[in-house]
């Protein structure tokens, strides 16, 4: 049913498919018969799917809800309204979900239409069961009540399906609600992902004496719907999300008419239904929220992502963001610097990919870094891209691989197009590289790259230590802590894998030793390959020196007493690795480099030809014949190294100005040559 939602009581479990606009009360309680055969139908949706990517990923933009559709969903459910208790629905054109997905409760903001997450619904519906919370305009339930509602939800999914997570999603209201669920159910894996939760009410400037209200005239109340909507920025967000379609002009003028009729015809049935009575209970019902879940912080053991916007109009997210992560046990903050209040409509946002890339997502207790992984659709990768496509512009990167007969050629022609493959290369400082890499690899050549990373990358950071944020674009990609079973893993599936066997010590390298290789001294990764046939491609990559100077390295700084001490600290908070191998390879110390950046020159980058392991398992699984394979990768790194460091010299482009001229004459997007091959 095209377009519909399904709806339960909020007693029921299963829901039940009816037509888009909520049912009377009676219909609704005759409906309640239907639940058993709903399970039927649930059972076929989530039996259907996969977490791979889905054929209608291309369509994605067309499926995708706008902010026009929110408006007029959400007029419906206002004048539909029965009266009747709170109650949950599920939206039926979501994805269908794979069978062990996560029940996600979506928990409205405080008009309690729960249609919050409708443009989040395409994505999020390949990887949850979702059900939204619906409050009608005219509900009287009070603030405890509506927490012991969503604690029977809870409780019931929790005992159908013990090992795994219930996602609490709230915004602003819904995140007090979600925050009193989890406080009194901290024996329940919960994991709690709050948009500019209300929990700040009390320092808003909105947190006025309510008896006013019941004085003030009809007109002037009638108005408070579109003072609210200038507050949230709705007419801001029909623009922006016209404009980003680049429709032509006609057809965008157009899309704009129609937005600002949707949200004329929205605010005027908010003015109709919203009277001084149901304002005042709104507000009253607001401050109770806020007075329960603030009492009960302390009780919040669930896993919580925080996500501010730097331009609320309504609340001080920004401040309440940091308020609570120094409260709660194990809290992340993402900040959303030029979004407003109502943040999970804004048409940029991509709910899924910031889960992605804080490692939320798990399907079980723990998370699981490969089975747990969505790829980014194309249309969303296109906007990380463009998000990160600065570091091309200044580097201009060199593709150059080899062919099977040992041509080199510039582009990945010589990359196999099928797995499993290990990309086994030298790191560049604080891997300047893997942006350049990733994304030339996904465009040019349509293979995704999952890179095998330090844990550091993926675990909470003490406070103020560095910011988990930096790292969440290779997370987004399908980086994996690095461990036997996870390359193992991935190796399975086939998977094109980037292995750096130098790690951070080759990252974080000291003063002269750029392109200096830290390996150790025996395999790490030869005998898995071959157990799977895996072609093995070692590269080379230059120019960490053409685009800064490292002024001060791990030994300058440790000189200096306070940063010793920060040091000292910081590291013992990881888990070591290679604490057993001799030499340099052992010294994995984590620091940040201090880097001067210089006019910028060029990357370049040699994969060699590719080193067969098919048919190989046996041989391979000797010491001596893994080792001698282990020194050829090796070699053809430093072979890779040395012809670019060499070549480099002649490509009369290496410094950006040349590359700056060549453009402008041959346009902006025109591919800039090299030295001759």
């Amino acid at each position: 049913m095209a377009g519909g939602v399904s709806v339960v009581p909020a007693s029921g479990y299963y829901p039940v498919s009816l037509p888009r606009v909520l049912p009377t009360t009676t219909t609704f309680r005759r409906k309640r018969k239907l639940s058993i055969s709903a399970t039927k139908e649930i059972s076929a949706r989530n039996t259907t799917s996969s977490l791979s990517k889905k054929a209608g990923d291309k369509n994605e933009e067309m499926e995708r809800r706008s902010f026009k559709d929110y408006l007029e969903h959400s007029k419906h459910l206002l004048t539909s309204s029965d009266g009747g208790p709170p109650r949950w629905f599920s939206p039926l054109e979501c994805s269908s979900t794979p069978e062990n997905s996560p029940l996600l409760l979506s928990l409205p903001g405080l008009d309690g239409v729960g249609l919050g997450l409708s443009l989040q619904y395409q994505r999020l519906g390949q990887i949850f069961n979702i059900w939204c919370l619906h409050i009608p305009i005219d509900d009287r339930t009070p603030f405890p009540e509506l927490v012991k509602l969503v604690e029977r939800t809870v409780r019931l999914e929790n005992q159908r399906t013990p090992n795994r997570p219930i996602y609490l999603v709230g915004e602003s209201f819904g995140g007090c609600l979600a925050l009193a669920v989890a406080a009194c159910n901290h024996d329940i894996d919960l994991v709690l992902i709050l948009a500019n939760p209300a929990t700040s009410f009390g320092e808003s400037q909105f947190q006025l004496p309510t008896p006013p209200l019941d004085l003030m005239p009809d007109n002037l109340l009638s108005g408070v719907p579109y003072l609210l909507s200038l507050l949230t920025d709705s007419p801001s967000k029909l623009v922006m999300a016209t404009l980003e379609k680049r429709l032509p002009l006609q057809q965008t003028i157009g899309e704009m008419s129609q937005g600002a009729i949707s949200l004329s015809s929205y605010l005027s049935v908010m003015s109709d239904v919203l009277s001084d009575k149901t304002l005042l209970w709104k507000l009253k019902l607001l401050s109770s929220a806020s007075a329960f879940a603030n009492s009960r912080l302390h009780a919040v053991k669930a896993q919580t992502l925080i996500l501010s916007s730097g331009k609320d109009r309504l609340l001080p997210s920004r401040e309440e963001a940091e308020r609570l992560k120094k409260i709660l046990p194990i809290c992340e903050i993402r900040c959303f610097d030029d979004s407003g209040h109502a943040l999970f409509l804004e048409s940029a946002l991509d709910l899924v990919t910031i889960i992605m890339g804080c490692s939320f997502y798990r399907r079980q207790r723990y998370h699981d870094y490969v089975s747990d992984y969505l790829p980014p659709s194309p249309s969303k990768f296109k906007k990380l891209y463009e998000s990160t496509s600065f570091i091309e512009k200044f580097t201009s990167p060199v593709m150059l691989s080899t062919l099977e007969n040992g041509k080199i050629v510039r582009g990945l022609a010589g990359i196999p197009s099928k797995g499993p493959v290990i990309l086994i290369g030298y790191h560049m400082m604080v891997g300047l590289e893997l942006l350049p890499l990733e994304n030339r690899f996904w465009i040019d050549h349509g293979i995704h790259v999952r890179a095998i990373a330090h844990p550091f990358m993926f675990k909470k950071l003490q406070e103020n230590m560095l910011d988990l944020s930096v790292f969440d674009y290779i997370r987004v990609m399908g980086a994996v802590p690095v461990s036997p079973i996870n390359l193992y893993r991935l190796l399975s599936l086939n998977s094109h894998v980037l292995l750096y066997p130098g790690g951070i010590r080759e990252a974080f390298h000291r003063k002269g030793e750029e392109y200096k290789l830290f390996w150790p001294e025996q395999s790490e990764f030869i005998r898995m390959a071959a157990r799977f046939g895996a072609k093995i491609i070692p590269f080379g990559v230059v120019g960490e020196d053409d685009v800064s100077q490292l002024l001060l390295d791990y030994d300058d700084q440790i000189k200096i007493p306070f940063l010793q001490s920060f040091y000292e600290e910081f590291n013992e908070s990881f888990r070591k690795l290679r604490t057993d191998s001799p030499g340099e390879i052992a010294n994995q110390v984590l620091h940040l480099p201090i880097l001067v950046p210089k006019v910028p020159g060029r990357f370049y980058f040699l994969f060699g030809k590719p080193i067969e392991t098919e048919g190989r398992k046996q041989e391979l699984r000797s010491k001596e014949k893994s080792g001698e394979v282990y020194l050829e990768v090796k070699s053809e790194v430093e072979n890779c190294l040395a012809y670019l460091k060499e070549k480099r010299e002649k490509d009369p482009y290496r410094s950006i100005l040349a590359r700056q001229v060549y453009q402008t004459i041959h346009g902006p997007d025109a591919e800039v040559p090299t030295f001759s091959l």
